[in-house]
């Protein structure tokens, strides 16, 4: 993710700020003490503890560099200046699946705040990329893995 612009919103950003902080001020000390406590078991060549403490170190460093550069690399939706009359990142759209007759609420938002369980999707997914731009009334078909799905754009807002 070297260097590549990602799309957030105010609510983004202040998420992965939140977690960058919990990185660097929680986890990195709770790991440099399981270091700490592994490295008294001894001989470092056959300690399991000192080799998963180790690991885990490692990964939460990749992971606080990765959110930097995320952070630094972020193109941020300001709520106020969307437009709602087309889906756009920063939406939420409420779509009726015409096949189950089901009404859905979907948040458009870039692909680093993607949740599924809270209905948080990417601009870049199959659904987020072909209700971008669309207006209320429009019926749109994605291809998804499970087959076409047919949506019907009831409302628009933020």
């Amino acid at each position: 993710m070297a260097n590549e612009d990602v799309v957030l919103t105010h609510q983004g950003v202040k998420e992965l700020e939140e977690k960058l902080e919990y990185l660097k001020t929680v986890r990195r000390l709770e790991v440099a003490e399981e270091i700490k406590t592994a490295r008294a078991f001894g001989d470092l060549s056959e300690n399991a503890e000192y080799d998963e403490a180790k690991n885990e170190q490692a990964k939460i460093e990749g992971e606080i560099v990765m959110l930097e550069n995320m952070l630094r690399n972020a193109t941020v939706v300001d709520q106020e200046d969307v437009d709602v009359q087309r889906v756009n990142v920063g939406t939420t759209v409420k779509v009726l699946d015409k096949e189950y007759d089901e009404e859905i609420e979907y948040k458009i938002v870039g692909s680093a705040e993607a949740d599924l369980s809270t209905n948080k999707i990417s601009n870049e997914s199959p659904v987020g990329r072909a209700l971008l731009g669309k207006k209320v009334g429009n019926l749109v078909k994605v291809e998804t893995p499970g087959g076409i799905v047919k949506l019907k754009i009831l409302d628009i807002h933020r």
